[in-house]
């Protein structure tokens, strides 16, 4: 649910308005309203320098050394200076230690000649040139008395040096080859110099993650808290000269006495007011600990607008039931119950809920895997296993998973037309839900109507069906927008039917989806299982320790991909197919608490 929100404008003299601010954000419960005004050029500076603490901090804690926070006597951000500076040096030096490795594997085959000997020689009429060949075009070379020598190895090619004394001027079948620019040795020392630079650099963010973690993280929150009491002082609108503070803001009901306390004890002026639908509300949301869990999926798409329902309660069971449904295996689900159980005791206090969420989706993995008769991609109904004898009539096969997964995408699209029609009530009054209750009148009552009379409880009759019709159709029609003139609504209302219609048709084909990734997990599973067992059966020594490597592999390549799409795809169609239905608006901002 959405916490609801209290509109504060307080009224402050202007030489106590920075003692108010700073109580204020001691409290840390009041969101600060936000002038439509341009970000001064400051403010985005120490946004950046904010966001360059962040990189420095993310940098260190990941260096793998024992933190001791002491003894550095540079200040936090001569730190990051630092550091920073070191980072670019590194990068430049890592560029340089390629290129020169790269330099010095070439050099390396050519040993440690000498440019100034060649000259010599060169002077002395006695020409050198190098070339590349087979090793059999050499010993040819060879056998011809060729003045040839050779400079590397002999593997794929050779190289070689041809010798001609003066008035000699023979050009021989091979690829000509230019000297590199120096020995290897000297490339050698250039690289020995720079992993002496890069260890120092290293070693200096080892000490700096060992001394100044404590000192950075300080630094950032001080920066933080004067951004926070600038930006404060920027949405403060002043009037009678300058010489009267006027301050606007959100406070949650939940949190009011936090501030009325300090409010009682000072004279602060102050109008406390309901909100009006013209304000733009932040949004806090207070779900119980199960819809709690589902908080961050909803939030990657957006936060409800404040007027209207938080949905989060009404598609958490929905994405867990889908997640089970696509992953949909009994021996998959375990392992995500007992892996985030283990992991708990060890894992950070932020970390624990998203393991909690884990541990939901194992449990409706599990339960999915019962129902479709999969457990570690072994088919359950097909096959023989003596414990599972007298269940496997209970178990659903591919036909009935089909019908299931259309079975529940309806339940959700009817559902949200339910959540649809709340939620028009509630932000512009019952009229505007009224062309929602002719949907579900018409929807509803000819699905009722088709199973009772397939049933055989009552008798097949056009005109009930009709009357169903004409009944949901005359509010699908005259209702679909109070605010028009009759003749307005009847135009919307027949657009309203056909892009209904051709949308729910399309929507619950969507949901065939959480049928086909389940089908798709499973035999992938029983492929890797299948693959196995031929080759346990291939050795009898090396076969059994080569299956278990195998499966081991396999299973958990199948679980990685296959649980990405089982997120993936049951977000995809509550963010679509469930929130259009639930009419959902969207694009709420978060609330933020002027806070230290």
């Amino acid at each position: 649910m959405i916490v609801p929100m209290l509109k504060y404008t307080f009224f402050v003299f202007h030489k106590e308005y920075h003692c108010f601010l700073e109580k204020l954000q001691e409290i840390g419960v009041l969101h600060i309203k936000q002038k439509n005004v341009e970000i001064p050029g400051e403010f985005k500076r120490k946004y950046a320098r904010i966001s360059q603490y962040e990189k420095v901090i993310q940098f260190l804690e990941k260096r793998k050394v024992r933190e001791t926070n002491s003894g550095n006597k540079l200040s936090a951000t001569e730190i990051v200076d630092d550091v920073l500076q070191k980072q670019k040096e590194l990068e430049e030096l890592e560029t340089a230690i390629e290129a020169t490795s790269k330099k010095y594997s070439k050099a390396k085959p050519w040993g440690n000649f000498s440019h100034r000997l060649m000259d010599k020689l060169n002077e002395a009429g006695i020409s050198l040139t190098f070339y590349s060949a087979s090793i059999k075009y050499f010993r040819k070379l060879q056998d011809t008395r060729e003045q040839v020598e050779m400079v590397s190895d002999p593997k794929s090619q050779v190289l070689f040096v041809h010798i001609q004394f003066p008035g000699e001027n023979k050009e021989l079948d091979a690829d000509r080859m230019e000297l590199p620019e120096n020995p290897y040795p000297i490339f050698e020392k250039e690289l020995l110099k720079m992993e002496k630079k890069k260890e120092r650099i290293l070693s200096a963010f080892d000490t700096y993650a060992n001394n100044a973690l404590l000192k950075l993280k300080a630094g950032q929150s001080k920066l933080i808290n004067e951004l926070n009491f600038e930006e404060a002082i920027h949405n403060t609108r002043k009037e009678a000269d300058d010489q009267l503070m006027i301050l606007e803001g959100w406070l949650p009901k939940t949190k009011d006495l936090n501030l009325n306390h300090y409010l009682e004890k000072h004279p602060i002026l102050f109008i406390k007011n309901k909100p009006t639908p013209q304000d733009n509300i932040p949004v806090l949301l207070k779900n119980n600990r199960f819809s709690r869990l589902f908080e961050p999926i909803g939030a990657l798409f957006s936060l409800p607008d404040y007027a209207e329902l938080d949905l989060t309660v009404f598609f958490a069971p929905f994405f867990m039931l889908f997640f089970g449904f696509c992953l949909g295996d009994a021996g998959y689900g375990l392992l995500f119950l007992i892996g985030g159980a283990i992991y708990k005791p060890y894992a950070g206090k932020k970390l624990i809920p998203y393991l909690s969420l884990i541990q939901l989706l194992g449990v409706a993995t599990i339960i999915f895997g019962i129902i479709s008769g999969t457990l570690f991609g072994i088919n359950l109904i097909e096959t023989e296993i003596p414990i599972t004898k007298n269940f496997r009539t209970l178990f659903l096969n591919p036909d009935k998973m089909f019908s299931l997964s259309l079975i529940l995408g309806g339940i959700q699209i009817i559902f949200g037309l339910f959540i649809k029609a709340a939620n028009r009530s509630i932000q512009y009054g019952f009229n505007y839900a009224l062309a929602t209750c002719g949907w579900l009148i018409l929807i509803l009552g000819t699905i009722i109507y088709v199973l009772l009379s397939a049933a055989g409880i009552i008798a097949k009759s056009n005109t009930i069906l009709y009357t169903i019709l004409c009944f949901g159709g005359i509010f699908i029609l005259f209702f679909s927008d109070p605010g028009l003139t009759v003749f307005a609504r009847i135009g919307k209302g027949v657009w309203d039917v056909y892009s209904t219609l051709t949308g729910i048709f399309g929507d619950l084909l969507s949901y065939i989806r959480l049928f086909a990734l389940g089908l798709s997990s499973a035999i992938l599973g029983f492929v890797i299982n299948d693959i196995g067992l031929q080759i346990l059966g291939s050795s009898q020594i090396l076969g059994p320790v080569f299956f278990v490597v195998f499966l081991l592999v396999g299973h958990t390549l199948n679980i990685l991909i296959s649980s990405l799409g089982s997120f993936v795809h049951p977000m995809r169609l509550t963010f679509v197919e469930f929130y259009k239905s639930a009419g959902f608006k969207g694009g709420g901002v978060e609330y933020k608490p002027f806070k230290k």
